[in-house]
């Protein structure tokens, strides 16, 4: 697998996962074109043994929360990716967008965009002698890189809806934001929300 580049071009050498506790749930093994065709989709937790683009891939295939809002804009049905290879050609556009603005290889800002993106603290609600309380908990790893992505795509469909910007231009504008933990960023504006409600629930 040595000197395979994701589409020929970015090399996955010398990526690293900065976070110690995501490095066995983000996947950087050398892949030439992000698509397995499915074949972990039945296997339990097998999802972080899925290239980390991929997976974004996979997350931008989908478009919104249904009836909930993003961003106060309801986005479904808008800029769904139905389309695996349409997908595949956002991304790669995304990448290319990321690279000339940021001059680092775009895979090394995804992960670190992930790694940034993924809430440590959520509440759960415990119901006690007939009581609803909100209980801070810890987030495990795999949570935290789910959180991540869906936050990403989230983040750069609620900006591309009605907007003259493309989907990849939006990606790419959340994927270099979330690595520098800027506040301009969707996915990092929600990761401060969740600890935030989380810290008040201790």
């Amino acid at each position: 697998m040595e000197g395979l580049k994701l589409f020929g071009r970015w090399d996955f050498e010398g990526v690293e996962v900065q976070d110690k506790a995501l490095a066995k749930y983000i996947d950087i093994q050398p892949i030439f074109v992000p698509h397995t065709h499915g074949r972990h989709s039945k296997k339990q937790f097998a999802k972080s043994r899925i290239n980390v683009v991929e997976r974004l891939i996979n997350r931008m295939m989908r478009s919104g929360q249904g009836t909930r809002k993003v961003a106060g804009k309801f986005i479904r049905g808008e800029g769904a990716m139905g389309k695996k290879q349409t997908t595949v050609n956002i991304i790669r556009e995304a990448f290319e967008i990321i690279e000339q603005r940021t001059k680092k290889n775009p895979v090394q800002v995804l992960v670190d965009a992930v790694s940034k993106s993924g809430p440590r603290e959520e509440t759960t609600t415990i119901i006690y002698g007939g009581i609803r309380y909100h209980q801070a908990v810890d987030v495990s790893s795999q949570r935290r890189v789910d959180f991540a992505l869906k936050y990403l795509s989230l983040g750069a469909f609620a900006v591309a809806f009605n907007s003259k910007k493309s989907t990849a231009e939006c990606l790419a504008d959340e994927i270099i934001w979330a690595a520098a933990a800027d506040q301009k960023s969707y996915a990092i504006q929600r990761k401060d929300e969740t600890e935030r409600i989380a810290q008040s629930s201790r």
